[in-house]
């Protein structure tokens, strides 16, 4: 079995056939590897965060979106570029919760928008042990309400 290439610029030029993540070849190349990035990266936190289970990717308000619909887990998360710049991008949170008050006091060195999302540039390293507890943080959003 083959496995797919490592590299992201790679996988920024390669068609998605999924039609809810077919959105991603719409994005200039620079934007859509950073979303990619971010797309791996919410994958990855979601199946090494304990009680999460698999995601369900879709579209919600034209924007890749992930849901915990196996467990109920958590929270929507949601990426997109910021328009009409095309140099940042956002990884969107329920702006009724208190995820991104709670991110404000985490990591004040982050970029936020409102209640609702974390904004990031296209060039540059992504803040990763960041984002990931973030997106942990949003994929269990549910689970920690009950415990508290």
């Amino acid at each position: 079995m083959r496995k797919p290439p490592a590299s992201t610029s790679k996988a920024a030029r390669r068609p998605h056939t999924k039609p809810a993540v077919a959105l991603f070849d719409a994005y200039p190349v620079p934007v859509r590897a950073r979303l990619l990035a971010l797309r791996r990266l919410i994958f990855e936190t979601a199946k090494t965060t304990k009680g999460v289970g698999a995601l369900e990717e879709t579209l919600k308000w034209g924007q890749p979106s992930y849901l915990t619909l196996e467990t109920g887990s958590g929270s929507t998360v949601r990426i997109d570029q910021v328009k009409p710049a095309t140099d940042r991008v956002a990884v969107y949170f329920h702006c009724q919760t208190n995820l991104v008050e709670t991110f404000r006091e985490l990591y004040p060195e982050l970029s936020y928008s409102g209640n609702r999302a974390i904004l990031l540039d296209v060039a540059g390293k992504l803040p990763e042990v960041a984002l990931r507890h973030c997106v942990a943080l949003a994929l269990t959003y549910h689970l920690n309400k009950k415990e508290s």
